[in-house]
């Protein structure tokens, strides 16, 4: 909760208010900015957006720039909590055989198959999906069209109709993968921020190590 807190009073340092539309990059279509993405969606804030494509879609437009600072003017806003955007290693444990969720595994092969270790424990949660949060990225830096985008989940059973929890090592990437589902219009989304660090180095959760392709 003080982790969270700290990000709200960043936000609102920044100006962020309840009413104001809010634009987030990075340097084209990247996990930083889905992170600030999913941030504000669980502070409750109703306008949330990123720009596709980053800062390289911007300057490749040839629109403009500046490099003066801009001193914001700290806002007013009470920030609201959705919990239904954060999961927790009691949701995905709670979930774990469930028809009507999902586990999202995020990261890269080496990760999901217990090759590269991060924590603990190497591999993954089990049963989880893995899709990993590149492949929701053009050549462009900007994200894929919808249409494939939604043929590449639903076709993993990835599917609408199911709750969705995604998680990668820390919940960066896991929230790329929240943003481009929430772009399909997925309505139930969660973020595992704790993710591979966290259940990884706890002994007592379940991990399974999937076999090779």
């Amino acid at each position: 909760d003080a982790f969270l807190w700290m990000i709200a009073h960043l936000l609102t340092s920044r100006g962020v208010s309840a009413d104001t539309t809010v634009v987030v990059y990075d340097e084209k279509s990247g996990m930083r900015a889905a992170r600030a993405f999913w941030f504000l969606e669980f502070f409750g804030h109703q306008d949330a957006r990123v720009l596709d494509g980053g800062f390289g879609a911007w300057q490749a437009k040839g629109l403009p720039t500046q490099t003066a600072a801009t001193t914001p003017e700290k806002s007013d806003w009470v920030v609201g909590r959705a919990d239904e955007r954060l999961a927790t290693w009691y949701d995905v444990k709670s979930r774990l055989g469930n028809e009507d969720a999902v586990i999202l595994d995020t990261r890269s092969d080496g990760e999901y198959r217990g090759i590269h270790v991060r924590a603990k424990r190497g591999g993954a949660v089990p049963g989880a999906v893995h899709i990993e949060w590149t492949r929701n990225l053009a050549e462009d830096g900007g994200f894929k069209g919808a249409s494939e985008l939604r043929t590449m989940y639903e076709s993993a059973g990835v599917t609408p109709n199911k709750e969705v929890i995604s998680y990668c090592q820390g919940g960066y990437r896991a929230a790329h993968s929240y943003l481009a589902l929430r772009l399909l219009g997925y309505p139930r989304v969660r973020n595992y921020i704790g993710s591979w660090k966290e259940w990884g180095d706890r002994e007592d959760l379940p991990i399974e190590v999937p076999a090779d392709a």
